[in-house]
């Protein structure tokens, strides 16, 4: 009931709405190169062959097809999120897609990338500090995120958890819901929608279609693929297209679908839902159960069918309605293209990742696990002292060499796990990368430096190294610059290396051959590979850390009676006690230069283009000087 009376709300026109827009595609075709060679079309496959349509402002336009149809390709075309060989023609309002039509539109995808640990409230209030203007004040912000709240029936779950897989949160519905209001918080007046209705169940799915058409009679337009809509459904689009391999068989009105296919001689054989007697047919399965060869035979019946009755009087109908008729001015042209301040994303971006990354950074299982080994280490070299100089290096070289794995395999995973989400919204133009990107550093700082001073506290006086505040100090800073330099290393690879496992591979061989080369287990590197050391994160923490423990003239007992330099004993001489400063500047260089290298590697995420068509050039100008 609540749902009912808090959607009214749509009926009402908002008061920010632009122009209406009217979206027009001709002949659209889209290429894609096959790995394969001896693929039967050669080095490309045709997934679109000219689809032409429209949509129009206060009607929903549905386009349905079975799996592989090339439905979602065409949807992803029309909103200007294709990248490749794209060709003919898409206008809105008679102009190619650019950056003044980007602001007028919302794309909502299959699956709802969504924060898991955020609430329905957080998400869309995040989403609207980032996405709506500066020139709104922060609370006009978060009272436009509680009227999209209100208005998509959200009200009874705005304090709960988004969830995910394996964490309890809101229903399937609602957490659809939530995704198209990330939309609404723009205002769009065209908003596109991959399958918003799957996986959902029938009462579920009519409520969100319900929300769809109450947005679209104010004067939106609406486009969406459905899969296989229940009648109910069916009947609550205005408008109908149908994809066939690639090809359209259908575009009209959804009240006239049956009429249309009764007319070419295709009529249920019995009562049915609209719906899977168009999917049928979309197979090649007519209601007299065509199979074996027939099935392409009527594809491409209905292929000719569609060109001979509808194809042409649909361009002549498109070519009638005139562009210069049509609205012309766009959402977002009064605005950059950032809606917001750098300073502004970048603290709504670090406010967002601390309350969601703080569930699995100070997780007890990774406190646990860290202080165990602390503790562990503490009890095998309790009180070592300088006396038992082997056993003193064994674990200055052992913690090095554990923050160096541990460090950047865990970095590994922050980029890869962010992906989608990165890209979505860098698609939708919430922020720029340098904002993202310094928030993220940013907030993985307090794990990235307190687990590892708890860590070194533990270990170091336990283990009995100088107890000096000094030299507890200078190796308290070494571990802390090595956790950056190897986390650094660690984001690098996560950034360039889409393939998880690939790259905690390569991370473990990167990581466990810079142990190698340190100077503790091999101190006699043969030449042609001793340069490796230099390249080493742990070879420069071991020699600076045992730097902080010995002078160039202390002694220990070597034997009986017997005393000797500590600089000549063998893993000490391997990596000297002069010029620590040369390690320390490394490091340094490192933990700069790895990060830029990972900037560098995400910089390709979340901007890709659709092509636009060489014969739209003229209107692409005209779209961007009148923006």
């Amino acid at each position: 009931m609540e749902m009912e009376t808090q959607i009214d709300f749509l009926s009402e026109p908002s008061k920010n709405m632009n122009t209406p827009i009217t979206l027009k595609f001709k002949d659209v075709t889209y290429k894609v190169k096959m790995k394969n060679k001896k693929h039967a079309e050669g080095k490309h496959k045709t997934i679109l062959k000219g689809i032409t349509g429209a949509a129009f402002p206060g009607e929903i336009l549905a386009m349905l097809g079975p799996s592989g149809s090339g439905k979602t390709t065409l949807l992803t075309a029309l909103g200007g999120r294709l990248e490749g060989d794209l060709s003919g023609t898409i206008t809105y309002n008679g102009r190619p897609y650019c950056s003044a039509t980007k602001r007028s539109m919302g794309f909502v995808a299959q699956s709802d990338v969504l924060y898991p640990h955020l609430t329905v409230r957080e998400t869309l209030v995040y989403s609207a500090r980032l996405r709506l203007p500066s020139s709104l004040s922060k609370g006009d912000r978060v009272s436009r995120a509680e009227s999209v709240i209100t208005q998509l029936g959200l009200r009874a779950c705005a304090d709960s958890i988004i969830g995910g897989p394996f964490l309890r949160g809101v229903s399937g519905g609602e957490r659809k819901r939530v995704s198209i209001g990330e939309e609404l918080l723009m205002d769009p007046v065209i908003l596109f929608l991959d399958e918003p209705t799957t996986g959902l169940d029938s009462t579920t799915a009519q409520r969100i279609v319900s929300t769809l058409s109450k947005l679209a009679k104010v004067g939106r337009t609406v486009v969406m693929t459905v899969h296989q809509p229940s009648s109910r459904l069916f009947y609550m689009f205005e408008r109908i297209l149908v994809v066939s391999d690639g090809h359209t068989i259908y575009w009209g009105k959804g009240a006239q679908v049956l009429d249309y296919f009764s007319s070419i001689g295709h009529t249920p054989s019995l009562i049915m839902n609209p719906a899977d007697f168009l999917l049928d047919l979309a197979n090649g399965v007519s209601s007299c159960g065509s199979k074996g060869d027939r099935t392409s035979v009527l594809k491409q019946a209905l292929v000719a069918a569609y060109d001979d009755n509808i194809r042409n009087k649909l361009e002549e109908d498109l070519q009638d309605i005139s562009d210069s008729s049509v609205g012309t001015h766009v959402h977002g042209n009064e605005i950059g293209r950032w809606a917001t301040t750098w300073s502004d994303q970048f603290v709504a971006l670090l406010q967002r990742d601390m309350k969601e990354k703080k569930h699995q950074a100070f997780s007890p299982l990774r406190i646990v696990r860290i202080l165990a080994v602390a503790f562990l280490m503490g009890l095998l070299w309790w009180r070592s002292g300088v006396i038992n100089l082997r056993d003193q290096t064994g674990l200055l070289m052992f913690t090095s060499g554990f923050w160096c794995i541990f460090g950047a395999v865990q970095a590994i995973f922050t980029f890869p796990l962010d992906r989608t989400m990165l890209i979505k919204e860098r698609e939708s133009g919430m922020y720029r990368l340098s904002a993202y990107f310094t928030a993220r550093m940013t907030s993985e700082l307090p794990l990235q430096l307190t687990l590892p001073a708890a860590f070194i506290t533990i270990s170091y006086w336990m283990g009995g190294l100088k107890p000096t505040a000094r030299s507890f100090s200078e190796a308290l800073f070494i571990i802390l610059l090595e956790v950056l330099a190897t986390i650094g290393l660690g984001l690098a690879m996560g950034a360039f290396i889409k393939d998880l496992k690939s790259a905690v591979t390569l991370g473990s061989v990167i990581t466990l051959s810079s142990n190698l080369v340190g100077g503790y287990y091999v101190q006699h590197i043969p030449a042609f590979i001793a340069w490796a050391k230099y390249l080493s994160i742990s070879h420069h923490t071991y020699k600076l850390l045992v730097g902080t423990q010995y002078t160039s003239d202390q002694t220990y007992m070597c034997g009986p009676n017997n005393e000797c330099l500590v600089r000549d004993f063998p893993s000490v001489k391997a990596v000297r006690l002069d010029k620590n400063w040369v390690s320390v500047l490394i490091l340094c260089a490192m933990v700069v230069g790895f990060r830029l290298i990972a900037y560098i590697g995400l910089m390709g995420i979340g901007v890709k283009k659709a092509k636009t068509p060489s014969r739209l050039a003229s209107l692409k100008f005209s779209c961007l000087r009148l923006s």
